[in-house]
């Protein structure tokens, strides 16, 4: 382990950048001080205010301390206060014992110096999907390990899609997908809604389409992207998605399907308790890529990493908390509560027995990527705020697809 790394903080690495993903804390919970008062405390701060000390969660924190012999001492935040505190605090050598944080920060701690590698601290992450685990490596090395995963697909009405005569199993591409559209619009209901608004949330949403078209972050104004805007682009030009999706989040785009209107909505495994809600039967697919096959689609949810401490003799303990609070048996548990398809093939398949309707979201993780993947690590988020610059410019007309890409790639170099 490189402890000198503690130190290599800057300005920049100060401001975390919130990156919204599908589940968002709405307060801040307890206290910010985190060092221990003795050795048989140890410190956790997770983004779950909404958990009080009563919560199965809290009651699981408690419990695997008790198996590894300590008392916790946990602390919970706002996912954005979360990242700059844990930044500040390590400024000062006064980092918790582990850090739970949302899975695009763990490349901008890592790369500050903030946390151990899994060589560091013997986490065992073989059982982890690749393609989820990717979101926590930067530079060939791993920092934590997933809890698990939400990611995007496509909700569909079923009786709107009956009217209008179409067949799901039809929709396996763009072009299917387009025609079914069409043929809802030609029954009187209205297509698809999606998040396109000018933040995180309009990259998020952009981005199965981005990478499903074959396109790379590294290049966002490639064919590929450039077919993918140009679809969106075109569904608002015929009338297939409503000028509002400019504007919507993801939670209004969800009210916008949930009035039953709606074809197709483009969305989350957090709207699942919602769905069972909505009055109509509805289904779910993965999102499709240009030429069929499922598309990526960006992966949410959190990390449980372990700071670097002073005292390295910490790090033994923290590993037996960290491998409770993944193990197989309690990750169902927990994925369940957060609605997260777990991150091992192991608990997803428990998942799929317990309920069935989780198949699509199983499949959907397992083709996701983490939005630091492919080494971008940092650079992400300017990526992403010019890709959805893009994206705004071009489904309001001020620019074309290719133009709004072309810009955006030259702001990015």
């Amino acid at each position: 382990m490189n402890t000198p790394a503690r130190r290599r903080f800057t300005a920049a690495a100060l401001t975390v950048v919130a990156l919204a993903t599908g589940t968002t804390a709405c307060s801040s919970g307890g206290s910010g001080s985190t060092k221990a008062e003795d050795s048989g405390t140890y410190t956790i701060w997770d983004p779950y205010p909404q958990f009080d000390k009563t919560s199965a969660w809290a009651k699981l924190l408690d419990g695997c301390g008790a198996e590894a012999g300590v008392k916790i001492k946990r602390t919970a935040f706002d996912t954005s206060d979360l990242s700059n505190k844990a930044l500040l605090a390590a400024q000062q050598d006064n980092s918790a014992d582990l850090l739970i944080v949302d899975n695009p920060v763990v490349s901008t701690l890592a790369e500050a110096g903030v946390l151990t590698t899994t060589d560091d601290n013997k986490i065992d992450t073989s059982a982890v999907d690749a393609n989820l685990l990717g979101a926590g490596q930067v530079g060939g090395k791993t920092y934590g390990t997933p809890i698990g995963a939400n990611t995007l697909a496509l909700y569909y009405n079923k009786e709107v899609l009956k009217a209008a005569g179409v067949d799901i199993a039809s929709v396996k591409d763009w072009d299917s997908l387009t025609a079914a559209l069409e043929k809802v619009k030609k029954s009187g209901k209205k297509g698809i809604t999606f998040s396109a608004i000018g933040t995180e949330e309009g990259s998020f949403q952009f981005l199965p389409w981005f990478w499903g078209s074959g396109a790379q972050l590294t290049d966002v104004a490639s064919a590929g992207a450039v077919s993918a805007l140009s679809l969106w682009k075109g569904w608002l030009d015929k009338g297939y998605a409503p000028n509002s999706v400019i504007n919507n989040t993801q939670t209004t785009s969800w009210q916008e399907f949930a009035t039953g209107d709606y074809a197709f909505s483009e969305n989350g495994t957090w709207q699942l308790a919602n769905a069972e809600k909505a009055g109509f039967e509805y289904g779910v697919v993965p999102v499709p890529a240009a030429s069929g096959g499922n598309a990526a689609a960006p992966t949410g949810g959190e990390f449980v990493t372990v700071p670097v401490q002073g005292d390295t003799g910490r790090y033994a303990t923290s590993q037996k908390l960290v491998s409770c609070l993944t193990s197989t048996e309690n990750l169902l548990a927990t994925d369940t509560t957060l609605s997260y398809i777990a991150p091992t093939a192991e608990v997803q398949d428990k998942q799929v027995a317990a309920d069935a309707q989780l198949q699509p979201w199983v499949d959907a993780v397992k083709a996701a990527k983490g939005r630091t993947s492919d080494g971008l690590g940092t650079k992400y988020p300017k990526i992403s705020e010019q890709m959805w610059k893009a994206v705004q410019a071009a489904l309001s007309g001020s620019e074309s697809p290719e133009d709004a890409l072309k810009a955006a790639r030259s702001a990015v170099k």
